[in-house]
C-alpha cells in the first residue's frame, strides 16, 4: 500500500512542523511517550466514564445518555487519533498526508459531536432541576436517540465536507484559506450557537438553584435534587474546560484566515484542544462522588479481583440436590433450608417463648 506523502515545502512556513509526528524539537522516543500516555489515560477513563453511567443506579438515567456520547466521542479520539500518530513515528515516516487527513477529519467530527453534545447535556439539566416533572418527561428516550442520530449525522457531513475543493481550509498542508463565508456559517451554527445556549443553560440553572437556596433558607433540599445539581456543576466544569483547552486554536483559526500564523503555533493549539479528551473523565471524577465511587468499584473488579468465586456448591455428577432451596436475603451470603427444616423450625420458635414473647433462631 502506498500512502501519499508530504514534505517541509508543501507547508508554507519556514520552520517545519508536522501535523501528524509534531516538533522535531522534541526527541522521537519523547514524543512517542507523551502520545502513549494520553492515549492510555484517555482511553481508559473514557471507558469507564461510559462504564460508570451503565453500574450507577443514579447515573442510569435517560439524560446522561449526552454525557455517555461525549465520552464515546472523546474515546474515538484517544483511541484512534493519537494511536494513529504514534505508529507513524513507531514506523518511522516522516509524514502522511492520508493519516493526517484521517486523523483530522475524526477529530473533526468528534468536536462537532461534543459541542452539540454539551448543549444537550446543558439543556437536559436544565429541564430536570428547574422544569415540572411533567415538562421533562416530554423528553423521552426516542428523541434523546433521535438527537444523537442527528448529531452523528450532521457532523459526519460537515466534516467531510471539509475536504471538498477549495470550501474548507486545509488543515495538513495549509494551502487553501478556504471559502470564507462558507466556514463563517458552520462556526456560527455549529460552534457560536451551541456554546452559546450551553453558557445560557448553565448560567440560568445555577442562579435559579441558588435563588432557591437564599429564598427559602429553611427548605431541606430532597437529596436526589441535590445529586443532580452536583452532576450539573460537573457539566459546568467540563463545558469550561473544553471552552479553555480549544479556544485557543478557534482565535489562531479565525486569525490566519487574514494573516499568516506560524505552523508552530497553529498545530500546538491544534493538539492541545484535542488533547481534552484525555482529561474529561478526570475531570468527572475529581468534580462528582458518583462517578468518583464508580470508578473505584470498576477499578476494584478489573485490578483488585484476583480469582472468580462461585456460590454454588459442587455436587457429584448424576446425585440430584436433596430438596435443599437457596434463598439469597442477604448480598453474598447464601442460607440454604429445606421443607424438614423448615418444619423443625417452625416448631421450635412455637415452643420456645420468653416472658410471653417469641425467640425467633435462624
Amino acid at each position: 500500500m502506498s500512502f501519499a506523502k508530504f514534505n517541509s515545502t508543501d507547508i508554507p512556513d519556514n520552520e517545519f512542523m508536522s501535523p501528524v509526528t509534531l516538533s522535531d524539537d522534541w526527541s522521537r522516543m519523547a514524543r512517542l511517550m507523551v502520545l502513549v500516555c494520553l492515549a492510555s489515560v484517555g482511553s481508559v477513563g473514557n471507558v469507564f466514564m461510559i462504564s460508570a453511567v451503565m453500574i450507577d443506579d443514579y447515573l442510569r438515567k435517560k439524560g446522561n445518555t449526552f454525557v455517555v456520547n461525549i465520552a464515546l466521542a472523546d474515546f474515538l479520539v484517544s483511541g484512534l487519533v493519537m494511536p494513529a500518530s504514534a505508529v507513524v513515528i513507531l514506523a518511522g515516516i516522516q509524514d502522511n498526508l492520508d493519516v493526517c487527513r484521517f486523523q483530522w477529519f475524526l477529530a473533526a467530527l468528534c468536536f462537532l459531536v461534543s459541542v452539540l453534545s454539551i448543549a444537550a447535556v446543558a439543556g437536559e439539566n436544565y429541564l430536570r432541576l428547574c422544569c415540572t416533572a411533567e415538562t421533562n418527561a416530554k423528553l423521552t428516550s426516542g428523541k434523546i436517540t433521535t438527537l444523537l442520530v442527528v448529531f452523528w449525522s450532521m457532523s459526519s457531513l460537515t466534516s467531510g465536507l471539509q475536504f471538498a475543493p477549495r470550501l474548507s481550509f486545509d488543515y495538513c498542508t495549509r494551502k487553501t484559506p478556504g471559502l470564507i463565508p462558507y466556514q463563517i456559517t458552520v462556526a456560527v451554527v455549529f460552534v457560536f450557537l451551541p456554546v452559546f445556549l450551553s453558557l445560557y443553560y448553565f448560567v440560568t440553572t445555577f442562579i435559579k438553584m441558588k435563588g432557591v437556596r437564599i429564598d427559602r433558607p429553611n427548605y431541606k433540599i430532597p437529596v436526589t435534587v441535590k445529586w443532580d445539581h452536583s452532576l450539573m456543576l460537573t457539566n459546568l466544569y467540563s463545558f469550561i474546560f473544553f471552552v479553555v483547552f480549544w479556544l485557543p486554536f478557534g482565535v489562531v483559526l479565525a486569525v490566519g484566515t487574514v494573516n499568516r500564523i506560524p505552523n508552530r503555533i497553529f498545530y500546538n493549539f491544534a493538539w492541545l484542544g484535542i488533547s481534552k479528551s484525555c482529561i474529561n473523565s478526570i475531570i468527572y471524577c475529581i468534580t462528582n462522588r458518583h462517578f468518583r465511587g464508580a470508578y473505584v468499584k470498576l477499578f476494584h473488579y478489573c485490578c483488585c479481583k484476583t480469582t472468580v468465586s462461585f456460590s454454588r456448591r459442587h455436587r457429584p455428577e448424576g446425585i440430584r440436590p436433596s430438596g435443599d432451596v437457596r434463598v439469597h436475603i442477604i448480598p453474598g451470603y447464601n442460607m440454604y433450608c429445606s421443607p424438614q427444616r423448615g418444619r423443625e423450625a417452625q416448631l421450635k420458635r412455637s415452643a420456645i417463648r420468653t416472658n410471653g414473647g417469641d425467640i425467633y433462631e435462624l
